[in-house]
């Protein structure tokens, strides 16, 4: 059973920084794309970044120049460093991840969630 653990949320003040952290457990044979989601109150869930396994990056337009995205080189943990923070920010911050547990299609896993909270 595969598992997402993110760890890093908190509050902070605007202009402050935060890295987030997601590990992957379990029985994962192979870690495709990983990414980071993003759902503040009462709007819906939105991309923030993504790595691809190769170390392609994409990122949502709000957070460019400020939020890198990385991966370790065992490539099953993905960092969100967080950099100049806004109010706006604040959100329940997931992780995701294509993970195939064996050879066939990947599945998609999702982490619980960690809270950021930049105040103003």
């Amino acid at each position: 059973q595969v598992q997402l653990v993110e760890s890093g949320g908190g509050l902070v003040q605007a202009g402050g920084s935060l890295r987030l952290s997601c590990t992957a457990s379990g029985s994962i044979f192979r870690i495709y794309t990983m990414g980071w989601y993003r759902q503040a109150p009462g709007k819906q869930r939105e991309l923030v970044a993504t790595i691809s396994s190769g170390g392609n990056t994409n990122y949502a337009d709000s957070v460019k120049g400020r939020f890198t995205i990385s991966r370790d080189n065992a490539k099953t943990t993905v960092y969100l460093q967080m950099n100049s923070l806004k109010p706006e920010d604040t959100a329940v911050y997931s992780c995701n991840a294509a993970i195939s547990e064996s050879w066939g299609a990947p599945r998609n896993y999702w982490g619980k969630g960690t809270l950021v909270t930049v105040s103003s």
